[in-house]
């Protein structure tokens, strides 16, 4: 039995709480860091969400609060069937200005199933002319992550550049949880598949992204310097198969 919903209503992108909230992290000192970019151009038509942004964000600290620059996060979490599959498919089309030619860590756009009951991430990065699936568990601010005798936190990349570069492109993610498996698909085609998955995700919120991925460095963040990343995301359908 399929379920399939959309999530998009891009129209209410300004409506905070609504569908889509500003993506970030509550700090150990109460405030909360958030992931806007101030002189961001936000656009919405013909059901597309359009954002350039201008990068100016940076955190010394802290890496993951350095990684995001604008981001919305969906306000539905997508609960994972226990036996069956849930798959993410939308479009993205990504165009860079001012990022190192070949470099897709100094500017992309993404689009991030991110499960904080777990830390565990499934992404994908579109830059100018690369782009890269994403497989992770990660130290998210706030987030316990579970005990594990193996590798508890990792992210493992793989880079590509068969896609139609600064063109939309379909992107799909599916997680099978009694499989332990995650498949990776662009534009219709499986281009990666994870087996034996070392952890159990519960539920997704959808984030949307505009992102560098650069180390910190002993002087803290180089992940600025004067880039700007124009994204844009289509309506995302989830298909849950019980």
């Amino acid at each position: 039995m399929d379920n399939q919903k959309v999530i998009g209503d891009f129209h209410t992108i300004l409506s905070e709480g609504e569908v889509w909230t500003t993506g970030g992290f509550k700090l150990p000192d109460g405030s909360f860091w958030a992931y806007r970019e101030p002189e961001a151009v936000v656009i919405v038509r013909n059901g597309i969400l359009y954002v350039r942004a201008p990068l100016s964000r940076q955190n010394n600290h802290i890496q993951i609060l350095d990684n995001a620059k604008h981001m919305y996060y969906s306000v539905e979490q997508i609960k994972v069937p226990e036996a069956g599959e849930v798959s993410f498919e939308l479009q993205i089309r990504s165009r860079t200005q001012g990022t190192a030619p070949g470099d897709l860590y100094d500017g992309y756009v993404s689009v991030n199933l991110l499960d904080f009951t777990t830390g565990a991430a499934l992404d994908f990065f579109a830059g100018n002319d690369k782009y890269a699936s994403v497989y992770a568990v990660l130290p998210f601010p706030g987030v316990q992550v579970p005990e594990s005798d193996k590798t508890k936190y990792f992210c493992i990349f793989k880079e590509d550049t068969n896609f139609k570069a600064r063109e939309f492109n379909t992107y799909k993610i599916t997680y099978n949880r009694g499989n332990d498996e995650v498949i990776f698909y662009l534009n219709g085609e499986e281009i990666r598949r994870e087996r034996q998955v070392p952890i159990k995700f519960n539920q997704f919120t959808i984030a949307l992204g505009i992102m560098t991925e650069k180390d910190l460095t002993p002087e803290g963040s180089v992940s600025v310097h004067g880039q700007t990343v124009t994204a844009e995301w289509s309506p995302v359908t989830v298909t849950i198969k019980e």
